[in-house]
């Protein structure tokens, strides 16, 4: 049985920053199915904060980040969160596809990627900007759910606050 079999335990989602799209994707995991998973997420650098547009289009379906930490792959093994703990690493990104696979190279850890448009940079307004971060968020949900399935009515309730 592999891991597209089942569903993982533990899940790492990353991106370049840990701003942007793997908060996106942890928020959305938890709020789709609660406690089933252990669930994180991590970037290859560390040197932006969680994104405010991020922060917006999350909160307009129900999923709270204001309070995310970014952090990267190196901050999360000095914390003791092991990459060899995660069933499944999904990379959003090329850069952290190729971080995730070098640093996965001895250990048994699927890595999947998900090529996940960057909103960053794209549109000029306020609503231009939202429009873009509403399709990353959307391409997550998407890939998120054609990957783990429906949410069941128990991870539903599970994710309640």
């Amino acid at each position: 049985m592999t891991v597209a079999d089942r569903f993982p335990q533990s899940i790492l989602f990353c991106c370049d920053h840990n701003s942007v799209r793997s908060p996106i994707a942890e928020g959305l995991m938890k709020k789709l199915y609660g406690q089933r998973a252990y669930v994180q997420s991590a970037g290859v650098r560390n040197d932006h904060e969680i994104d405010g547009f991020s922060i917006a289009v999350s909160e307009e379906i129900g999923v709270e980040l204001s309070r995310h930490r970014s952090r990267s792959f190196d901050e999360m093994e000095q914390w003791g969160d092991e990459l060899g703990g995660f069933d499944l690493i999904v990379a959003l990104t090329p850069a952290s596809r190729r971080r995730a696979l070098e640093l996965t190279r001895y250990a048994h850890i699927e890595v999947e990627y998900w090529p996940i448009m960057d909103p960053t940079g794209l549109g000029e307004s306020r609503e231009e900007k939202l429009k873009a971060y509403r399709r990353a968020r959307d391409q997550i949900r998407d890939r998120i759910l054609a990957r783990f399935g429906p949410p069941t009515r128990e991870d539903a309730a599970e994710a309640m606050p």
